[in-house]
């Protein structure tokens, strides 16, 4: 006897990676992970028949995500990547730290107050 579970589909042959259920009375197909154990009146699918899954018309058709699996990154995971990225890459004035003038302490004498990576300038009329 076999411990991996293959796909229900006939004529395949793959590993199980999902488990499909009806839910009749709500007119559901819920496809999530793979069950802990076979039961006879679910489905399991491989990953190809898992991602081709459509229901009949007028159902519907959940599909749940496991927890545990790497997710792919988003555009704003990107982004704040690119953003943590280009704040470490750019030069810190050391010097400024050192005599004195740091962050809130203000600037060149232009009006500027940092706050972090954030400044504000003062409009010249105050």
């Amino acid at each position: 006897m076999s411990l991996v579970r293959r796909c229900s589909r006939t004529a395949c042959g793959r590993p199980a990676v999902a488990t499909l259920t009806y839910v009749y009375a709500d007119s559901t197909a819920v496809l999530g992970p793979l069950a802990t154990y076979a039961e006879p009146h679910c489905y399991d699918l491989c990953a190809e028949h898992s991602e081709r899954l459509t229901a009949p018309r007028g159902w519907d058709v959940v599909r749940l995500t496991d927890g545990s699996a790497p997710s792919r990154p988003s555009g704003d995971d990107l982004e704040a990547l690119a953003n943590a990225v280009r704040e470490a890459a750019r030069p810190h004035d050391r010097a400024a730290q050192a005599g004195g003038a740091g962050p809130g302490k203000g600037g060149s004498g232009t009006g500027e107050t940092r706050r972090g990576h954030l400044r504000v300038l003062r409009s010249p009329e105050s």
